[in-house]
């Protein structure tokens, strides 16, 4: 029986990064990925001849610089393009709104709806800026011991104390405030546009389970704001290739060290014995030993399916189903034969082809999308946000032609009427109707469409409940809390057995921080 240092279950980027990682410190490392190719959620598909589409993620900015310089991902292929313009917002009334890499023109684009919100603005950035960097020191940071049992672990949360002394007085209430508030109430201290504060606010609630009203989603706001392409913060690109090409570039990397990465292995479960995990049985039967083991799947995934219950706490597999993985969030990919053309600002093509496109005309508009998920209805009206990736790499689609992604909020997965077998087509059909309202020929550019509601993420990607970020990203779900309190240092119950995906700290995203801190762990393990 073949047996390795570590196998890593799942070939996400996150299991992609731990596996880097450890191949490189001499490790014999097996990656065990059910599908065809390798990703998780960030993968490229040719859904269509001559259509490579990023049919899940599709923007980077979080992907840690630190990973992208030590796996020398450039060198295997790793581009990304800064989008510029970064946002554009239409207004039902005609009018439009930009947001620019150039601070200078973002202001200029401001003062059209407010000239306080103007002044203001370069004030909220910085400081939302300063705050970003203390929080992005603890992206690589594997989570103090909680609750604390000695000394040593009280000195880490003394540690953690220190690192907020870079911040000033208000710098620091505004990060108190920033976790336990909205987002519209952050941007409402700050600003008086409804058409500025929802265009920031969406950053808020893209793949959270609440509306821009709901505590805590200031901190996905904040959360979104890190990161940044090419050494400039806060901006998002588009990989060159799909976002399929950071997964790649990463498996490159750690094969380059002698990884062994395998597709069409899907792991059935983890085999147990004396309270430590010793091999993984795949769906064929093959049985594969090794010294440490690590899940890349969300925490439900891990410990209900892949484990014996018995192997486990009872107390531990209660807290587990508790927590909470369901989205709300459903992505539409399309292939067009022309650019959609927007009444409120009619050239084409157009810098706002080459943005984050918005269809969300309000704080209350998005407030009322929320209003129908929250009690188990798509919503009637939902926020929609656009790209069009190949304004940046046209080798995504055929000559002339282009692919849209289209991401709404919001998308129950558990459904009060219906079911999403019997929807999807229709729940497409209105988001269409939407764009429509704002880019008229939006219906006869499209060739090909595919929609994915939370159920099909589920179902693609493996991610319980459709959850893009592994598990909800609330106060009580972060940091040393997540997956769950006493278990938030990558390693699980079971000995040998490590988290490395999203579902550990510090949440979703393609960052490959979660990946690179169970590594790190993992390492501190003598291999026997």
């Amino acid at each position: 029986m073949a047996k390795y240092d570590a196998i890593i279950i799942g070939a996400g980027h996150n299991g992609l990064v731990t596996a880097a990682y450890l191949a490189r410190a001499g490790r014999q490392v097996l990656v065990l990925e059910r599908r065809d190719m390798v990703g998780g959620c960030a993968v490229t598909e040719e859904l269509w001849p001559g259509y490579r589409v990023s049919t899940g993620a599709y923007l980077v900015s979080l992907l840690q610089d630190r990973i992208v310089r030590e796996l020398e991902l450039e060198r295997f292929g790793y581009r990304v393009d800064a989008k510029d313009p970064a946002f554009f917002s239409a207004f039902p009334d005609g009018r439009h709104f930009f947001m620019w890499q150039d601070r200078a023109r973002t202001l200029a684009e401001i003062a059209k709806f407010s000239r306080h919100d103007a002044e203001v603005y370069a004030a909220y950035e910085d400081q939302l800026e300063r705050i970003a960097r203390v929080i992005e020191d603890l992206l690589l940071t594997t989570p103090p011991a909680f609750p604390p049992r000695g000394p040593l672990d009280f000195l880490d949360y003394l540690k953690l104390a220190g690192r907020m002394r870079s911040l000033r007085s208000r710098d620091l209430v505004a990060l108190v405030k920033i976790f336990t508030q909205s987002a519209a109430e952050l941007l409402d201290e700050w600003f008086e546009s409804d058409e500025v504060k929802v265009t920031l606010a969406t950053d808020g609630v893209i793949g959270a389970n609440g509306g821009p009203r709901s505590p805590g989603t200031a901190y996905i706001l904040l959360h979104h704001s890190m990161g940044g392409v090419a050494g400039h913060r806060g901006l998002w690109g588009f990989v060159r290739g799909g976002m399929g090409a950071i997964a790649e570039a990463i498996a490159a990397s750690a094969r380059a060290k002698g990884a062994a990465v395998r597709t069409h292995a899907a792991v059935d479960r983890v085999l147990v014995r004396n309270g430590r995990a010793f091999a993984v049985v795949l769906a064929s039967g093959e049985e594969i030993e090794a010294t440490i083991i690590a899940s890349n799947l969300d925490p439900k995934a891990t410990f209900l399916r892949l484990i014996e219950e018995s192997a486990l706490e009872p107390d531990f597999v209660s807290t587990v189903r508790r927590f909470r993985s369901e989205g709300t969030s459903a992505k539409i990919n399309l292939a067009l034969t022309g650019l959609p053309e927007f009444t409120a600002f009619p050239a084409t093509p157009g810098p706002h082809h080459r943005a984050t496109m918005h269809i969300c005309p309000s704080i209350e508009y998005v407030e009322h999308a929320w209003d129908d998920a929250k009690y188990g209805r798509p919503s009637e009206r939902p926020l929609l946000e656009l790209t069009i990736p190949t304004m940046y790499d046209a080798s995504l689609a055929p000559p002339g032609r282009h692919i849209m992604g289209i991401f709404l909020q919001y998308a129950p997965y558990t459904l009060r009427e219906g079911a999403w077998d019997e929807l999807r087509e229709s729940f497409g059909d209105h988001a269409i109707a939407l764009i429509e309202e704002y880019a008229p020929n939006i219906r006869s550019i499209i060739e090909r469409r595919e929609v994915l509601t939370p159920l099909d993420l589920e179902r693609r990607f493996g991610i319980t409940g459709g959850n893009i970020f592994h598990g909800e990203m609330s106060l009580d779900q972060m940091f040393v809390m997540r997956p769950v309190a006493g278990w938030a240092r990558y390693r699980t119950p079971i000995q040998g057995l490590y988290l490395c995906g999203s579902g550990a700290h510090p949440g979703g995203g393609v960052m490959g921080a979660a990946g690179y801190n169970c590594a790190r762990e993992i390492l501190k393990e003598k291999v026997s």
